[in-house]
């Protein structure tokens, strides 16, 4: 089990810096066009695994929230999500028999608002899925909910359906802030439809809030935390508000002097993080909190955490195939990214099949580097040995320049590094997107592009 976190605030005003999330390596402003499903069929012939994690998303919402920095399309036409589904199902026939020889392990539902699609649509949807797909019994089956949106029978159907995992976007319990951010919702109504989810015994129930947002407080999130915890999901995640107006235009519309300072998001973060241990969560990692008998926190016990796109997984071993616009795949040494906007999408599923448009091959320096970002992130412990074991490498020579990186912090008690290990400590666990930022080779670019939300 990790480190339980230790607040240093000198710490925290010397690295609380942007960095990436490192659900990839190399991370997705790597991938470059000209990739193409020549690619993907590659990358499969060269995977050595037969399992697959599958990715739908669904871009639409019926309201625009103006935090939301997500690919999504703004629409009350509900016949635009039949248009998606005859452009998606021609996707799942072209693609899924290339992964014939698959069994699916995980499938995840993101969006927009994936509970946009009406109760017919989603049978629809998924009934595709499970004629072109070949689905193991215990497969994990997610889905994300906006709580506002959710058609009255919704949550009975998904169980029909076979979903067995859900995950509510609730943000915060506070009127005023829902409202600034153009979110309006009935807080007895989110209380309701966990519970439900509860009742109908869905085997993991998450939940996303935000901190940071206009009109935010220390005492109002505090509030906020104590109703989450009443709830009592099996996991919680906690993101940190990035307010990227110049990239994100429906950010232009939150004032940002109605936002909390950032002495006020710290320690909204760092009472969450009390609180939430103090509750009987374990610490994952960055932002994310399970139950200490919820299989997240297990694995990362057992050391079997993964990341991927979608985030902490105990299904590192699959290839993940995204379908839908904009969605990535990650197969054998490739990432792979469908067309970002509906247009280019229908244009290219309705030619080719296929909508693949950016990519990047992993090469082995790309490997070695991201099993070791993986290893820190979700273990907050490396060996050195079995590194070099796996990849017939000296460890301290091939990462010279990371090692001379990586030394301030450990002079700064955030790491301890000897001959065998490196060992992120309690202080510097709140850090480890910055302690994986010194084994990343492509860094300077990215961090002229300034295009990441602050690690705390």
């Amino acid at each position: 089990m990790i480190n339980l976190p230790t607040w240093d605030q000198s710490l925290i005003n010397k690295y609380n810096v942007s960095g990436p999330r490192y659900t990839s390596y190399p991370t997705a402003l790597e991938l470059a066009p000209g990739y193409t499903q020549e690619h993907l069929v590659e990358a499969i012939n060269e995977s050595n695994t037969r399992v697959l994690s599958l990715y739908i998303h669904i871009p639409f919402c019926h309201q625009l929230c103006y935090y939301c920095g997500c690919n999504k399309v703004i629409t009350r036409h509900q016949s635009k999500a039949d248009v998606y589904l005859d452009h998606l199902e021609q996707e799942i026939k072209s693609k899924a028999p290339l992964f014939n020889k698959y069994t699916v392990d995980q499938l995840h539902l993101g969006g927009g608002t994936p509970t946009f699609l009406t109760e017919a649509q989603m049978s629809r949807l998924v009934k595709l899925l499970n004629t072109h797909f070949t689905f193991t019994s215990s497969a994990q089956r997610g889905i994300e909910i906006d709580p506002r949106s959710l058609a009255p029978n919704m949550l009975i159907t998904l169980k029909e359906l076979g979903f067995n995992r859900v995950s509510f976007g609730i943000q915060d319990f506070n009127d005023d802030v829902q409202a600034a951010v153009n979110r309006p919702q009935d807080k007895q109504a989110v209380i309701n439809i966990v519970h439900q989810a509860q009742t109908l015994g869905f085997k993991s129930i998450n939940a996303d809030m935000i901190y940071g947002l206009p009109l935010q407080s220390i005492e109002s999130y505090k509030e906020t935390i104590e109703q989450l915890i009443e709830l009592s999901p099996d996991r919680v995640s906690v993101f940190n508000y990035a307010h990227l107006p110049e990239r994100f235009a429906a950010q232009r519309k939150l004032k940002e002097t109605d936002m909390p300072s950032p002495h006020d998001k710290l320690t909204m973060f760092k009472n969450t993080l009390e609180r939430m241990l103090e509750a009987g969560y374990q610490f994952i990692g960055m932002d994310h909190f399970a139950k200490v008998d919820d299989e997240l926190a297990l694995a990362q016990r057992k050391g079997e955490l993964h990341r991927n796109f979608q985030g902490y997984t105990t299904h590192g071993d699959c290839d993940l195939l995204g379908l839908g616009v904009s969605s990535i795949s990650q197969i054998g040494n490739k990432i792979l990214q469908n067309e970002k906007d509906l247009k280019p999408y229908y244009h290219a599923i309705t030619v080719e099949g296929c909508a693949i448009t950016k990519g990047i091959a992993l090469g082995q320096d790309d490997m070695i580097r991201a099993t070791v970002i993986k290893q820190l992130i979700c273990q907050f412990e490396l060996n050195k040995r079995t590194i070099e074991t796996q990849f017939n490498i000296v460890f301290d020579r091939y990462f010279e320049q990371a090692l001379g990186a990586l030394q301030p912090l450990c002079d700064d008690g955030l790491v301890t590094m000897n001959n065998e290990t490196i060992t992120v400590t309690s202080k510097g666990n709140l850090f480890i997107r910055i302690i994986c930022m010194c084994f990343d080779a492509y860094l300077q670019n990215q961090i002229k592009q300034s295009r990441f939300s602050r690690v705390i």
